[in-house]
Order: C-alpha cells, then structure tokens, then sequence
C-alpha cells in the first residue's frame, strides 16, 4: 500500500481522545478532554483532528441497508440495522435511525481551533472547507431522515446545548450556503502525497452534493444545473475493453439469445464495465466523485460477508426482492418485462429439475441483472471455478426470497481469503447524468440532453438506447429515467430516499414473496415513514426538541 494512501488512521487515537464526546443529545464534551495546550501545537495535530472527522463521514456500505428498508431488498436481520423495522412499518420513538452530533460537533470544535495552530494559510483554509463539507453533508442526511434539526455551527456549553429543532429550509440553506462557500476553495483532484491523498473532499464531490440537496428538494433548475457543471468537469463511466479468463469461463449463451459475436461482447463488456466498477483493483476510477476509502489491511469493509449466501461464507442480510428482478428490461428490445405471476412461478420452480421454463424468465435481460442479482443456475467462475447459484431455502444465513446480491462483492479477495478493502462509492458520474436528466425532464420536458444522460449509462451497460419515438412525453421518460435509477443504483443507498421523494412507497412497500410463493415478509407502509422519529431518549433529555415528528408518540 502506498505510505499515505488515504483515509489515514494512525494517527486519529489522540485526536479521537481530544473529540470525544459523551452520549447526551448534543454530544457535549466532558469535563476530563486531552488538554487542548497539548494538542494543537503543530500541523500534524490538525491533520489527525481532520481525520478523526473523515472517520465519520456518512456513506458506506450500511447503504446496503436503505435498500432494505425500500421495495429493492428485504433486510432479514434487525440487530443488524433499522431497515427491517422499517420495512414492517413498526417505527416507534425507541428507534434511533441517525440522530447523531458527533461529526457536527467534531467539525465545530476543528474550526474553533485550528488557528491557534501555525502552519501554511493555504492549506488550512482547504482543511477547514473540507470540514465544512462534511459538517452541510451530515445535515443533510439528518434532514431527510427528520426534516427539522437543531443547526449547532459552535461548540456548546452545557447551558447552551438545551436548543430548539431548526426548520427544515432554514438547515438546507445553510447545507447550500457553505457548499457554495467551499466549492470555491476546494481544488478538482489530488496529487497523491501527504496532505493531498486521493479521497480527500474535491470541488467535483462538493458541487456533486448541490446537484443532490437541490434534487432531493424538487429544486429542478438548480439540480440541472449542479448536475451539468460536473458533467463538464473531466469524470468517465468507467469501462473495460476486455474479460479476465474467469470471465469467459461464463456460459451467457444460455441466458442469453445473441445475434452474434458483436452482440454478445456488447453484452459481456457492458456486464463486466458495470460489475468491476466497484471492485477494489479499480478504486479511484474516473468515475468516482466521492467514496469512503479503506485502507487495506487495516480498515476492512464487509459487504462480501452481508450480500453473499451460506455457502460463499456469507450471511445473506440483504437479499433482492422479486420487484427488483422484474424491473430490469430486456437486453434485446430495451423495454419492461412482463414478469410471471406469482403463483406460475411457483408451479414452475418446483417442477424445474424437469422444465426448464422455470428458467425463462432470467433470459434476455439487462446486462446489469446478471452483474448484481444470483438466482439460480447463475454462473460465477470468478468467485470459484464452476460456481452456480442455487437457493437453499430456509437454510443457515440463506437468503429468504430466492436470490442473493452479487454487485458489490469483491471476488478476488474473496478468493484469496483476505478481506474487503475495496472504497464505497457514495457518489459517481452515472447518478449526476441521472440526476441531470430527472432534474431537466421535470423543467421543461423530454431533449435530446436527457436522452444523451441516460443512454450513456445504458450503453455503458450494453443496454439499447431510450427509443426517443416511444419515450416521447414527460411522463413517459420520467418513468423511464425513474427505472433506470433503480437498476443503475441499486444498494447505493438511494432507493429509501427515492421512493419517499416521488410518494411512489405506498404503492411500492408491498408483502415479498419467495420462489414458492410463500410469505417472507409482511410489510405495512404508514405515512409517518416519510420522516424518522426523533428519538424519545433524545426529548427526554431536551424537551425543546418537541413536537416529534408526525405520527410518532412516546
């Protein structure tokens, strides 16, 4: 690993013990703190202060688990996470789904001290908008989960800390106001070396989390145009121009009825582009905005473990809903599926070592279904020579409704034995086109910039372009654009938001169902889902937080 490969750890113990914090509300400091004389005496301490505050950057993979809480995944484990709560509909004020300061508070206590420190001005003032960013980027996430916050820009006393929730817009124009602020001082690339590791905060991912807040908040010009500018700002979808012999060892032509030669390396290069995407051999790609990086070796990450099945080692936490499977079009014609009900299905599945019809319904689909979802007989000889999927039903750590995740897996550290390094991406050049095209068709309707948007990720994928003459109206492409996100971002930690933001959840949060047409799990949708509780705890300690959130009583 190179010396300075960012994000740095080793040197975050002090600065973790100076930024510590105690579990009241607001996180205020106790009394007994690393003396303050002691710390910022040099540029290496503000350098670990900084650090300690990327250390709690949001994003990673617990985004898997939003999709759990959404009609993309089923989450079978809630020690895990919150998402199968939620799922059921079963959310309370015992729940704490992020309500959480430390990050704010570390951001607020770096800038209250990083002057004391002498060092070069320049480079104290990109620490300090990189601190900034990722103090407008938590509460941002804090107001989509629970709208009103209270906006703390200072490091509280205990007298001071008793504050009030602020309205929702004014947090957001805060949010805007600093990545404005920031956006101006923040470089587009790193070098590399201490001080400018790759990963560190760039103009690209500030100006990428604009298009996001704005889009979020049906802000469409202002998302179109965020969006537009980092279009222009030199990032790539990432591709590859060739398959790995483990690669080739896949059997496609079972799945797949190709044309010819052309056709299947179109289809084979758009799966394996849109696989490796998020393997750890091609981190730091060009289409990378914004990630959470691990150091090899010593900062794991463990979505090899969570997505796989029993027998790959995994525990199957989060597992592909029918609806998922059905919405990835057809690899031939670009257009929806018709999926087989229910009870067919069923019929065929149990009849499948005899009939393959059963089969039928994974064939001639979207290159990006066979590079995210196992189901079975899916082939994989890069994470083992010969493997084929095969659904154990009510087995240890098995999936519950027929399909395991493959997107995100890292195959040849699971072959190796080792552990996952590989960076979450939190945010990439294919959701900023989305982004754009969502933002520009809610503006004034379908052009052939939105249509470019999006048909850049399809063809990156080996999908057929949008057909411009049958996607011809607003809503038309707005359904379009809304399939694409879902297929394209899967597990990005995008879905929960999305499905909230368009009021689609109600119709969506439906029961899931396995291969055999049984019951997995029986889901409720209330609208009081469309914010999170604050927790009672957190009220108990502060009753100016009160009013909760609508829907929610202790």
């Amino acid at each position: 690993m190179t010396k300075y490969k960012f994000h740095i750890i080793t040197a975050i113990t002090a600065a973790s013990l100076l930024l510590s914090c105690n579990k009241d509300f607001l996180d205020r400091p106790p009394q007994n703190q690393l003396s303050e004389g002691t710390f910022w005496t040099g540029e290496k301490d503000v350098y670990a202060a900084l650090n300690a505050i990327y250390s709690q950057i949001d994003g990673g993979e617990g985004s898997i688990f939003e999709d759990g809480a959404s009609d993309n995944a089923h989450a079978q484990y809630p020690w895990e996470s919150n998402a199968t709560t939620i799922s059921l509909g079963d959310v309370t004020t015992s729940m704490n789904e992020g309500w959480n300061f430390t990050a704010i508070r570390r951001v607020n206590y770096f800038l209250e001290n990083v002057d004391k420190v002498k060092m070069d001005a320049t480079l104290k003032e990109r620490f300090k908008a990189e601190a900034r960013f990722m103090r407008a980027f938590r509460y941002f996430n804090m107001t989509n989960n629970f709208g009103d916050v209270p906006l703390i820009t200072k490091t509280l006393s205990v007298e001071e800390s008793y504050v009030a929730r602020t309205p929702k817009a004014d947090v957001l124009k805060f949010v805007l106001d600093e990545l404005t602020a920031v956006s101006a001082i923040l470089p587009p690339s790193y070098s590399g070396g201490k001080n400018n590791e790759k990963g560190r905060i760039t103009k690209g991912a500030v100006i990428a989390l604009k298009a996001r807040v704005h889009l979020y908040n049906e802000q469409w010009q202002a998302a179109a145009d965020a969006a537009s500018q980092v279009m222009g700002m030199g990032y790539e979808l990432f591709t590859i121009t060739a398959e790995d012999a483990k690669d080739q060892a896949d059997d496609y032509a079972q799945w797949v009825n190709f044309a010819d030669a052309t056709e299947a390396a179109k289809f084979r290069l758009g799966l394996r582009s849109y696989e490796k995407l998020f393997w750890q051999s091609n981190e730091n790609n060009k289409e990378v905005i914004l990630d959470r990086q691990h150091i090899p070796e010593k900062d794991a990450q463990f979505v090899n473990t969570y997505l796989l099945s029993d027998d790959l080692g995994g525990w199957s936490s989060v597992a592909p809903t029918q609806s998922l499977v059905d919405a990835y079009q057809s690899f031939k014609t670009g257009e929806a599926i018709t999926p087989v009900a229910p009870a067919t299905r069923a019929t065929l599945y149990a009849a499948r070592g005899t009939n393959p019809a059963f089969y039928d319904e994974y064939k001639n689909r979207d290159p990006r279904f066979y590079a995210s979802i196992l189901f079975d007989k899916a082939s994989w000889n890069f994470i083992e020579q010969g493997y084929l999927f095969k659904w154990v039903k009510g087995g240890n750590n098995c999936s519950k409704t027929g399909y395991n995740f493959r997107k995100y897996v890292d195959p040849p550290t699971w072959a190796a034995q080792v552990d996952n390094h590989a960076n979450h991406i939190i945010i990439r050049l294919a959701e900023i086109l989305l982004t754009y095209a969502e933002a520009k068709n809610e503006v004034s309707g379908p052009d052939a910039s939105i249509y470019d948007a999006v048909d850049k990720i399809r063809i990156r994928a080996g999908m057929p372009v949008l057909d411009r003459a049958k996607v011809n109206t607003k809503e038309l492409l707005r359904a379009a654009i809304r399939n694409e996100r879902r297929v394209e971002l899967v597990l990005e930690g995008q879905r929960f938001m999305d499905i909230r933001r368009w009021k689609i959840a109600p119709a969506v949060m439906t029961n899931l169902y396995d291969l055999e047409n049984g019951l997995v799990q029986t889901r409720r949708w209330d609208n009081k889902l469309y914010l999170m509780p604050v927790p009672q705890a957190d009220i108990d300690k502060n009753p100016k937080l009160k009013p909760n959130n609508p829907g929610y009583t202790q």
